[in-house]
Parts: C-alpha cells; sequence; structure tokens
C-alpha cells in the first residue's frame, strides 16, 4: 500500500523530515477517522475543579516557593515562535485601501501612531531612508509609513517574529516582550546563586536573530537584576511535522509533485519541554507580558501558584513512598484517598471500593505518580481560546483545558455547557516534571494521543486538511494531574493584534 502511495522520492523525502513511513501513514489512518470530539461533562467553576487561594495562605505559599527556588531547579519555558505578521492584518488591509490616507481611518492611524513603543525605531528608520515622518504624515502618505513598518525597507516586522516586536516603552529603553521575560525571569525564577534560567522555542528561521538580540541586551539587565541568565534554545523539530492531505485524504502534493508536510502545532514542542532537565518549570507564552508598573500581581501570584505546586508535590510524594513501600493501614489508604478526590480532583474508578487492597494501592500509585501542573486561570472575558471542563472518559472525569474545536458544536448541549464556562485558560502554568524518587518523567508518556485537531487550509488556492498534534496543554497533558487555581485578569496581557497596543494595560 505504502509504494501505491509513495514513490522511492517520496520515502527520501519522509525520512529528511526526520519520519518513518510507518509514521506517516498512521497519520494518513487519522485523516480517514470519524471526529471523537471531546464530552464535556460541565465547566470547572469556582468550588468545582477551580480553586481559590485564601488571602490567609498567601504568606505560606510565597515562602514555600522561595524556600523550593533555592534548592531546586527552575525553569521558565517561553514558545517564541510565533510569526508577528498575524498581528499586522489590519495594516496589510489598510496598505490597500484607495481612501485610507484621507479617510477615517487614516485619521486615526496617524493619531495612535506615536504611542506604540516601536515608533522611535521607525522615525529612526525613516530619517535614515531620506524621509520624515513628520513629512509623510502632513502630505498624508500614510501607507508608506506602514511600508517602513512592515517591510525591509524599513523595521520588517511583517517578517519578524513577535518575540523582537517593541511592545513596551520606558523612559531609558523600550523593550521587546523577550527583554520583558528577562525582567519577568529576574523577580520570581532565580535562585540562591542569582541564576536565572529560561528556554524560548523559537523557529528555524529566527534563531540566530533572536539568539543575536538576546546576547546585546542580556549583560544590561543581568546588571540592572543582579542576575546571570542560563538562557536556551530550540526550534519545533521538522519530525513533529505532519503530512497535509487533500479533500479525499491523499497525500497533498506541492506544485512540484513533492508531498507537503506541515508544523504539528504547539503540541509538538512537548518534545522541547521533555528535553528539558529541571525540577519546576513555569510555562508561559511570549506575547503575555506587562510593563513594569503591573509586574507585581504576576509576580506575587507566580510565586503562590508555584507554592501550592510545591505543597501539593510535597503530600503526592509522601503518600507515594507510603504506597510504595505498603506502609499503609486501611485508615491510610482512604486519607490518600480523599487527598486524591478534594485536592487533585482525581475521579477514582467506581469500581475502587470493591477491588482487594493490594489493587487499590496499585490504583493510586498509577494515579499519583504523574507529572503535575497548577493551571492559572482567570475569569472569562470574552477572549478567544480554551477553558477548565470537566471532561467524561471511560466512566471517570477529569480535568482538562479543552479548546472549542475539540467538540461537538453541532450538539446543543455540549455548546451549551461550552458556553456557560465561567474561566478562560491564559496559558499560566507551573509544571512538576520530576517524580518521588527525583527522576524525571517521560512526559510523552502521559498525551492523550486520539486529541489530533484536523483543520481545513489552503495552498496555492487548492484546499488540504492539516493536522495538528494534540496541543501543548490540551491533550499533550491530559494525562497529568492537573489543579486549577483563579488568578486576577491583571495577570494576563495578551498582544494578539497590534491594536492592542493600545490597551490601558499596555500604554
Amino acid at each position: 500500500m505504502t509504494h501505491d502511495l509513495f514513490t522511492d522520492k517520496d520515502l527520501k523525502r519522509i525520512r529528511d523530515e526526520g519520519l518513518s513511513k510507518k509514521e506517516v501513514m498512521s497519520q494518513l489512518e487519522i485523516f480517514k477517522r470519524v471526529f471523537a470530539p471531546v464530552k464535556l461533562k460541565r465547566p470547572c467553576t469556582v468550588g468545582d475543579g477551580i480553586v481559590v487561594i485564601p488571602d490567609t495562605d498567601r504568606k505560606s505559599l510565597i515562602t514555600n516557593y522561595n524556600e523550593a527556588s533555592q534548592q531546586r531547579k527552575i525553569i521558565k519555558f517561553v514558545p517564541a515562535s510565533g510569526a508577528a505578521s498575524r498581528m499586522f492584518r489590519d495594516w496589510f488591509r489598510y496598505a490597500e485601501m484607495k481612501d485610507f490616507n484621507t479617510g477615517q481611518s487614516g485619521a486615526d492611524f496617524i493619531g495612535d501612531l506615536p504611542q506604540f513603543a516601536f515608533y522611535d525605531d521607525l522615525q529612526k528608520s525613516i530619517s535614515e531612508n531620506g524621509d520624515d515622518i513628520t513629512s509623510l504624515i502632513t502630505n498624508r502618505q500614510l501607507q508608506n509609513i506602514i511600508e517602513y513598518v512592515l517591510t525591509l525597507k524599513g523595521l520588517n516586522y511583517a517578517n519578524l517574529p513577535k518575540a523582537l516586536i517593541k511592545f513596551h516603552s520606558y523612559p531609558n529603553r523600550n523593550r521587546t516582550p523577550l527583554e520583558e521575560h528577562l525582567v519577568e525571569a529576574a523577580l520570581y525564577v532565580q535562585n540562591a546563586g542569582h541564576i536565572c534560567r529560561i528556554h524560548f522555542t523559537v523557529s528555524n528561521e529566527h534563531k540566530s536573530d533572536v539568539e543575536n538580540y538576546l546576547s546585546k541586551v542580556m549583560k544590561y539587565y543581568e546588571g540592572k537584576y543582579g542576575v546571570t541568565y542560563d538562557l536556551s534554545l530550540s526550534v519545533q523539530l521538522s519530525s513533529t511535522n505532519t503530512i497535509a492531505v487533500d479533500m479525499s485524504n491523499n497525500p497533498f502534493r506541492d506544485n512540484e509533485g513533492k508531498p507537503v508536510f506541515r508544523p504539528g502545532g504547539h503540541g509538538a514542542l512537548l518534545k522541547n519541554l521533555n528535553s528539558i532537565d529541571g525540577d519546576i518549570i513555569f510555562l508561559k507564552n511570549i506575547d503575555n507580558v506587562a510593563p513594569d508598573r503591573l509586574k507585581p500581581a504576576t509576580v506575587l501570584h507566580k510565586k503562590i501558584l508555584g507554592g501550592y505546586l510545591v505543597r501539593l508535590q510535597k503530600e503526592i510524594f509522601a503518600n507515594l513512598h507510603l504506597l510504595v513501600e505498603e506502609q499503609v493501614d486501611n485508615e491510610t489508604l482512604y486519607r490518600i484517598a480523599r487527598f486524591c478526590n478534594e485536592q487533585l480532583f482525581i475521579d477514582l474508578p467506581r469500581s475502587f471500593e470493591d477491588v482487594p487492597r493490594s489493587q487499590k494501592i496499585d490504583i493510586m500509585i498509577d494515579k499519583l505518580n504523574r507529572p503535575i501542573r497548577v493551571c492559572g486561570m482567570v475569569k472569562n472575558e470574552g477572549e478567544p481560546g480554551g477553558g477548565p471542563f470537566w471532561i467524561e472518559e471511560n466512566e471517570t472525569l477529569s480535568l482538562q483545558i479543552i479548546e472549542q474545536a475539540q467538540i461537538d458544536v453541532e450538539s446543543y448541549e455540549q455548546k451549551r455547557i461550552w458556553n456557560s464556562s465561567t474561566h478562560f485558560n491564559p496559558v499560566d502554568l507551573v509544571c512538576g516534571v520530576k517524580d518521588y524518587r527525583g527522576q524525571k518523567f517521560d512526559l510523552e508518556k502521559f498525551v492523550d494521543k486520539n486529541a489530533y485537531l484536523i483543520s481545513q487550509k489552503s495552498s496555492g488556492g487548492r484546499n488540504l486538511k492539516a493536522l495538528e498534534l494534540p496541543g501543548l496543554w490540551n491533550g499533550a497533558m491530559a494525562r497529568w494531574n492537573t489543579v486549577f487555581v483563579e488568578v486576577p485578569i491583571v495577570t494576563f496581557n495578551p498582544v494578539k493584534t497590534v491594536n492592542d497596543f493600545l490597551r490601558k494595560e499596555h500604554m
């Protein structure tokens, strides 16, 4: 069958991607399956899947975290490969509008322009090209200004990653999100030796640009905050790419007849996360950064989340030692079961009460000996994206972060549950990735292999179907122990479009 689909040249192309023909054939089979949506039971709400930390607990949790940060290896993991081009969709549209220079959109553009943190760089770039920004505005040559922002003629922002766009203005120097993450890390990731460990995942084409930029700014922030950065970068491996298919589920081929492979989505970054040697890993997107005046709230709640993880791990590890050494009587066993249910939201099998004691111990070890994540959740204020839900699978319930594409949107009941969600996932995770013996978990063992997503795309004017791997904080972490903690909206400051810079949080 393989040779009916693929030529010898195709098979070489597959090997060059770092894939095997068996893996590609498995991917092709996924396209042919009937979509199996997640079954939502109910949204997680405060008191039912979402924890609210009492003010009286904050001090002890921060102490827990501060002590752990001095003794354990803490790392900040930042997916930073997102392209900036999507941020500037409106400006691409402006560049094509015939009446932009004279219309209301152009007037609004002129009024907003000086407020962007990249305005100083733009002025300088225009001047170096022999133009003057004031003259361009006066003469209503606004599309020329957009050209200076987006193309190689000027800042070339349309071809850069978000990581290298100026986000925030300060009296001395304006900052990219890379710099804001350096600052943030200095405030809660440094250890006893004032070492700050940060890992950025970047696209291969921009890796050298990011490395060069970091090398230029790192010393400044080390001096300002009295730390030493231990920075590392990785790229999304081509072996995590997936084959595209046409609308009949046959391999999609480009104009030269070659099979087309596409990036497998952010779930592909599980391999990058799995390769990091750390005890506790904070995970946060590149574009979710706050200016300095809002950082105290962010740092406070990062430490609270970290301290809550440390508290849970302490009890998990103690219980696992008792279970593994079989030092548990029935009373202890049921105490551990209550901890699983009440603190970790683990739904034990219905047969748990009826199985022999030795089997109860095995079940508890299996449930507890897993990676754990504490996920900050903010109140839903209409941002697009996933949220926290109880889902039903094999007669048990579990806490999961779910995207709308994972559910059956044709089901009235499922849509009703989705729309009743009270909280939103800002991608604010702190992860414990080592077991009670201090050994690293193999994170690939805890993936829901069926949580793939299939989306329709186009290439060269032709429709295709693309396969996304289980999302990094969705299916890729589906078998982790998961706890949701409410955090304030002030800790969530994403930049998805250029106009988000005009929000009061970023000004």
